[in-house]
């Protein structure tokens, strides 16, 4: 009898939960973060009380429940089930979540960072099937990415791998929320692109949605737009490609809806500019998971740690 899995994926402004069978979601449910964000705690009676009532409307036999995986847009030391910081939710330091959750819902519970259970379900179940070896980026208001290396996810020592986004461009280039500078997140997260936008159409109230649009219709200052969007990707995966020689990036997120428009431009860049070997084969793959990947993600991160 198939087993369920309950994925879990906190975000800054939404809560997505859902029930994941055979590397599916099966049903799905959201709340706003934004009403639960006073303390930890009250969070977490929210996640629990709508993980509950989800079950219960769907009539789910708890005795098939596998596991529960929950993704967090932060530091997470997967061995200890901690959270040591989420820096878009006030509050979250050193927080035993795993310990917190398994005591209130009676499941076995594992963590993860959000952006790694994305690739997690990315590589076993979307995109990046049959990759021994890739970057899962996402692009949106930040700029994050998940490494599969030699066919097993890597966290790094400290379980902070994959921030690409802070990989430095430029020695002076503007000021960034890590404390670095020129930061590739600087030049490619949602901000930053919707301060160009409403400057290169000369509309405060543009957004980047608005400029896919315009780009589908064939407007050639929006083309233009992504183009140079692209270029940039381009220029900051040339680094994490010459290093880490990976067969396949995969790029999800917000601004990847607008990929036939980017993929050209960072192909081009990468072709030119990044070593011969590396670029001849790594290959550029738009992610196929959409917004349940951090939900399949929680059933290869359950099912993973049963082995």
């Amino acid at each position: 009898m198939e087993q369920y899995v309950i994925g879990i994926d906190v975000g800054g402004t939404n809560v997505k939960l859902g029930i994941v069978s055979a590397g599916k979601a099966i049903s799905r449910a959201s709340f706003s973060t934004q009403e639960f964000i006073e303390t930890p705690q009250a969070l977490i009676e929210a996640i629990v009380k709508a993980v509950q009532s989800h079950l219960r409307g769907r009539n789910v036999d708890p005795k098939r429940v596998a596991g529960v995986g929950i993704g967090l847009p932060g530091l997470v030391d997967v061995e200890r089930g901690l959270v040591r910081l989420l820096p878009n939710i006030p509050g979250w330091r050193d927080v035993p979540l795993k310990k917190i959750m398994e005591k209130k819902l009676g499941f076995r519970v594992q963590l993860e960072n959000d952006v790694n259970m994305i690739t997690l379900g990315e590589w076993q179940y979307g995109a990046g099937r049959g990759f021994k070896d890739l970057i899962c980026m996402t692009l949106g208001t930040g700029v994050g990415a998940g490494l599969v290396l030699n066919n097993a996810i890597y966290r790094g020592p400290g379980f902070a791998a994959g921030e690409i986004g802070h990989v430095p461009l430029s020695e002076h280039g503007p000021d960034c929320g890590c404390g670095g500078h020129g930061c590739f997140e600087r030049y490619v997260g949602n901000k930053t692109l919707q301060k160009k936008a409403a400057k290169m159409f000369k509309d405060k109230d543009i957004t980047l949605e608005d400029v896919y649009r315009r780009a589908l219709d064939g407007k050639h200052r929006a083309l233009k737009f992504w183009e140079e969007t692209g270029e940039a990707v381009g220029h900051g995966l040339i680094g994490p490609i010459n290093m880490l020689n990976p067969e396949a990036v995969i790029i999800g997120g917000g601004v990847a809806r607008s990929f036939e428009f980017i993929a050209p431009a960072i192909r081009r860049v990468i072709t030119d500019r990044a070593m011969k070997t590396q670029a001849a084969m790594v290959r550029l793959i738009k992610a196929r998971l959409d917004d349940d990947a951090g939900l399949i993600g929680a059933k290869v991160l359950v099912q993973n740690e049963e082995r």
